[in-house]
């Protein structure tokens, strides 16, 4: 009897031993490792071990029972915490119908090809459960995205791909210009890429994007974007292939042809005469659009001046119309101030140039800018007598494509640049 007393005693303590061990490890443990540890503390009791240790650890001996039985069928690491066909049952086999209802609710908006076997919807999830319901088919949110995932339905967003129609000298024309840029970059020669950045406004505006800071309230911004007091800051960039550097003109008025060139300008008194001291020809490539457009005459005759005062021969390449995603500056620096400035309010002018300033790229990449408060006159007008004479003196366009690919000299000489004699006009010596 002692001996039985004494096994019984030391079976009660083994099971509430184990039942505090369970109690310490419940929150890390699942249905099916709390069912097995049990069944195994069951097992090494061996007779009366289940009913013991149910009792100790406050579990059904049915789930004790069926711990100790996987244990001894063997386990096997399946990833699943109940045994196969446990659970509720899929909602296709409670209400077989409830696919063709959704399907009839999908297939009127589904797009693209109703055979591809990528298809996707615009209606909610939910919008979608509750039409269910109401039509008598009892369904979640989850459960309809899992049913149009199991039929091939996906989330998609929009992807910019489609550019309009496609100008027939679009090819040939990015041909010539990338054969300008090679040519005047073998020659040691300056290569810009130039445009207007977006216009923000200046104030506490909310702008997108997110940067770390303590944690704590998020800096306030104004609800409404009208434009304050302060204006617009109107960024136009200048971009040296060659270098890797850039230049932004931070305008606080209109965004005019005047505009684009004084910005050439300074860029070329700060940056570019100082690093191409003996350079006497320049490349500028542009988009066909803007205050630097292709068929903007103030653009044009305001290169003539800028030509005049530097002494410069200054040639243009515009990109083909709606290609203008494709100028450098725009993945090389305009991406890299838009993420250096991004989630912060650009309160005033001084706040841009600093930011723009700061901003570098792990290629290399460095910018200065500086502050343009000059008006700029919106309107002029270049009458047709005036460009027609101002072309005959200074303006001299290349056989492929004139209309894009230009030369702006101060005055007509030998040395200016003929239609078709870009090749010459590269190689000739610096002056």
């Amino acid at each position: 009897m002692t001996e039985i007393a004494e096994s019984a005693g030391f079976a009660a303590a083994f099971a509430a031993g184990l039942a505090g061990v369970l109690a310490e490890v419940a929150p890390i443990l699942d249905e099916r490792a709390r069912r097995v540890l049990a069944g195994a503390g069951a097992r090494q009791l061996g007779r009366g071990g289940i009913k013991l240790v149910a009792a100790a650890t406050g579990t059904s001996p049915d789930t004790v029972g069926r711990g100790a039985a996987e244990l001894e069928a063997g386990l096997v690491a399946d990833g699943r915490v109940r045994v196969k066909g446990a659970g509720r049952p899929v909602v296709e086999r409670k209400d077989p119908q409830v696919w063709a209802a959704l399907e009839a609710l999908v297939d009127p908006v589904t797009r693209g090809d109703p055979m591809s076997p990528l298809r996707w919807t615009t209606k909610s999830t939910v919008k979608l459960a509750d039409a269910l319901t109401a039509q008598g088919h009892r369904v979640g949110p989850k459960t309809v995205a899992r049913l149009l995932k199991d039929h091939g339905y996906s989330l998609q967003a929009n992807a910019k791909k489609l550019e309009g129609a496609q100008h027939p000298d679009r090819d040939a024309q990015f041909n010539y210009l990338n054969e300008q840029v090679s040519a005047f970059l073998d020659a040691g020669l300056p290569v810009v890429s130039v445009d207007t950045k977006k216009k923000e406004n200046i104030g506490r505006y909310s702008n997108g994007g997110a940067e770390y800071a303590p944690q704590g309230e998020p800096e306030t911004t104004n609800t409404y974007d009208f434009i304050g007091e302060a204006g617009k800051a109107v960024p136009y960039g200048v971009y040296d292939v060659g270098a890797n550097t850039g230049w932004v003109n931070v305008g606080s008025d209109a965004d005019t042809g005047t505009f684009a060139v004084e910005s050439i300008r300074r860029w070329w008194t700060k940056i570019g005469h100082p690093g191409y001291p003996e350079a006497r020809k320049l490349l500028i490539t542009a988009d066909g659009g803007g205050s630097n457009g292709s068929r903007l005459r103030l653009w044009k005759t305001q290169l003539g001046q800028l030509a005049a005062e530097t002494g410069l021969e200054i040639t243009v390449c515009h990109l083909p119309p709606g290609t203008s995603k494709w100028n450098r500056i725009e993945h090389r620096m305009f991406s890299a101030i838009t993420m250096n400035w991004r989630g912060r309010p650009l309160e005033t002018h001084e706040v841009v140039v600093e930011t723009i300033a700061a901003t570098t790229t792990k290629t290399g990449l460095t910018i200065q800018a500086m502050l343009d408060t000059n008006t700029y006159e919106k309107g002029i007008k270049i009458t047709d007598q005036e460009m027609k004479a101002f072309e005959v003196a200074h303006l001299q366009r290349h056989d492929v494509h004139g209309a894009w690919n230009y030369t702006v000299c101060a005055t007509p000489g030998e040395n200016a640049t003929r239609p078709g004699q870009l090749s010459q006009f590269l190689h000739a010596p610096l002056v």
